[in-house]
C-alpha cells in the first residue's frame, strides 16, 4: 500500500483546571508526532499492513520523523524542505477528550510531485490519500497525478476526506468529482454533512454510495454507519469509554479498518463489488481500536 499525505509536528495541550485568562494556567504539553495520513499509515502498519508513506518535512525533522514511522512499520519516503518547517499543530484538549486544533501546514504545503516517485506503486495494491491533500492547488496536482496513476495500474483507491473545514472551502461537488471511484470513504460526521447537505448520518451514507464502492461515516462516540450501493446502510455499535484525548481517533479507525479489510482471505479491492457483510468485521474492529486509542494521550500506536 502507498499512502500520501501529511506529516505533523503535533503540540497537544490539556489543562489540568480551569484556562486562567491573563494569566498562568497549569496544563500537560506533549509534543507527538502527528498529521493525518501519517497517523493512518503509521496504524496500518501496526496492524500488519505492508505500507510506504510519501510525505514532505522541514529538512531538520526528516530523521526525526522517518524513526517514528519506522516504529510503526512505515517505510517513510521523507522530502526534506530546506525553506519551510515541518507542518505544526496544538492541539487544545477538552476536559472531555474533544479538541481545537490550530494549524500551519508548513512544508506538507510545498509537496510536489518529485516528492512521490512512480515506483512507490510498483507492488501496491491500493492507493490511500487524506482529503488534505487536495485542498491546495499544488497539492491537487499531486493528488489528480496519484489518482490517474493507480487507475492506470488497476489499483484500488481509499480516501479519507480529512477536514470538514477545508472541504467547505472547495467548490461544492469538485471532492466527490475528483474521488470518485474510490473503493472505500471515510467521512466523519461533520465531513459527509459538507459533501452531501444531509443532516442524518444513514441519509449522508447513503447518499454517498452514489460515488464510492463504501462508505464508512464515524460517529465518534456512537460508532459509525456503514454502507454499501443497493443496500441499507447499518449502524455498527461504539464501545463506551471515558476519552482522556480524541485526537487521532478517527485515523486510528481508518488504519484499523484497512488492516482488517485488506487482511480477509481472497479480500476484492474492487469497488463494484464490496458488500457490507464482507466489510462488517473491519468496521467492528476499526470500532474497537478508535475505542482505545481515545483512553490516553497521542494519535500514534503506543
Amino acid at each position: 500500500m502507498l499512502v500520501c499525505g501529511d506529516v505533523i509536528n503535533d503540540v497537544l495541550v490539556k489543562p489540568l483546571d480551569g484556562v486562567t485568562s491573563d494569566s498562568d494556567t497549569p496544563a500537560v504539553i506533549s509534543a507527538r508526532p502527528g498529521g493525518a495520513a501519517a497517523n493512518q499509515a503509521a496504524w496500518m502498519a501496526h496492524l500488519g499492513v505492508d505500507v510506504a508513506f510519501a510525505g514532505r518535512v522541514g529538512a531538520r525533522d526528516v530523521a526525526y520523523h522517518r524513526r517514528e514511522l519506522a516504529r510503526a512499520g512505515v517505510r517513510a519516503h521523507l522530502a526534506a524542505d530546506r525553506e519551510a518547517e515541518t507542518g505544526s499543530i496544538v492541539i487544545m484538549v477538552e476536559p472531555d477528550g474533544g479538541r481545537t486544533m490550530y494549524t500551519d501546514r508548513g512544508a506538507n504545503l510545498r509537496l510536489c510531485r518529485a516528492d512521490v516517485p512512480a515506483r512507490l506503486l510498483d507492488g501496491a495494491a491500493v492507493l490511500h490519500l487524506t482529503g488534505y491533500t487536495f485542498c491546495e492547488p499544488p497539492l491537487l496536482e499531486v493528488a489528480l497525478w496519484l489518482l490517474g496513476e493507480a487507475r492506470a495500474r488497476g489499483l484500488a483507491v481509499t480516501i479519507d476526506p480529512g477536514s470538514a473545514a477545508f472541504l467547505a472551502r472547495m467548490e461544492p461537488g469538485a471532492f466527490l468529482r475528483w474521488t470518485e471511484g474510490a473503493a472505500v470513504c471515510f467521512p466523519n460526521r461533520d465531513e459527509a454533512a459538507v459533501l452531501t447537505g444531509e443532516a442524518e448520518p444513514f441519509a449522508m451514507a447513503a447518499r454517498l454510495t452514489r460515488y464510492y464502492g463504501a462508505v464508512v461515516v464515524t460517529l465518534g462516540g456512537a460508532g459509525c454507519v456503514l454502507a454499501v450501493p443497493g443496500s441499507a446502510p447499518v449502524l455498527i455499535a461504539a464501545h463506551p469509554v471515558q476519552a482522556t484525548d480524541t485526537t487521532g481517533a478517527g485515523d486510528a479507525f481508518c488504519g484499523a479498518f484497512m488492516s482488517r479489510w485488506l487482511a480477509a482471505p481472497g479480500a476484492d479491492l474492487s469497488a463494484a463489488d464490496l458488500s457490507a457483510a464482507d466489510l462488517t468485521g473491519a468496521a467492528e474492529f476499526a470500532v474497537q481500536v478508535a475505542a482505545t486509542v481515545v483512553t490516553r494521550f497521542g494519535a500514534r500506536p503506543v
